[in-house]
Formats: structure tokens, sequence, C-alpha cells
């Protein structure tokens, strides 16, 4: 088995609020980053794949579906935007960013079998940094 993974970067707004709690709890919880007026991150997306080498090319992916998968089920719908209301992934949540990277994996899996219609490779997971400090990662069930 090998393992690709890929980087992608976009910039993103958000305000870390949770409609569970009160407001004195969001502010105990979330801090600074449940600031009113909300506040943005420039993320950088690791994608990784992992599966055989395809005997006739030496690959585990072609880069480029896997390019063109990122670009239009992930980055076009999270690029400049608001996630608490632009994101419908994210709808109701509050969009912290590990939410975000489980709907990051959901996001792939919607347009899995179109980009790679043989089954390989297979998504095992995303990291998503948030700041140079923040840095969370989602993992493939299956």
């Amino acid at each position: 088995m090998i393992r690709l993974t890929r980087r992608y970067r976009f910039s993103a707004a958000h305000r870390l609020h949770s409609t569970g709690l009160s407001e004195e709890e969001n502010a105990a919880v979330y801090g600074k980053c449940n600031h009113r007026h909300g506040h943005g991150h420039d993320y950088l997306l690791e994608v990784s794949v992992t599966g055989p080498l395809d005997p006739a090319t030496g690959l585990v992916a072609r880069v480029e579906a896997l390019d063109r998968l990122v670009e239009t089920q992930v980055l076009k719908r999270l690029r400049h935007r608001d996630l608490n209301t632009e994101v419908p992934e994210l709808e109701g949540l509050p969009p912290t960013t590990e939410l975000l990277a489980a709907a990051v994996i959901r996001m792939l899996r919607e347009g899995w079998q179109e980009a790679f219609p043989a089954g390989h490779p297979r998504l095992e997971s995303v990291r998503l940094h948030e700041t140079g400090k923040n840095i969370f990662e989602a993992f493939c069930s299956t």
C-alpha cells in the first residue's frame, strides 16, 4: 500500500458559538473565538489516500482526478465563506475545525465514486490546519 497526501489552501471565516450554550458558557468555552463578528483563517487542508500501485501507471492515484474532486466538492463550497451561515453541512452546529474536518470527509465521499470508479484509491484521512498550532485530523471509518 502507498499513501498519497495532497495539500490545498482556502480562507474562510467563522464564529465559534453553540446555540446549546448560554452567552456566558460560549464565552468560557470558545474565548476570543466567540467574538460576535467572527474571525477568519487561512486553512491548509491535507487529503490522504491509500491504495495499491496501478501496475500500468505506477501511481496510487491520478493527482488530477484528486485535485478536481477536492476543488469541486470542497474548495468551491468553503473558499471565502462564512462557515456559520454559508455552509449547509455545518448548519445548526458550532463550526469548529473538528466538525469542519468531518464535513470535508463527507463532501469528498459524495463525489468519490465518480472520480475513482475503480474504487481505488481509498480516502484515508483529512488533516485541517487551522493555525500553526491547531491541526485536526479526521479518519475514514471504511
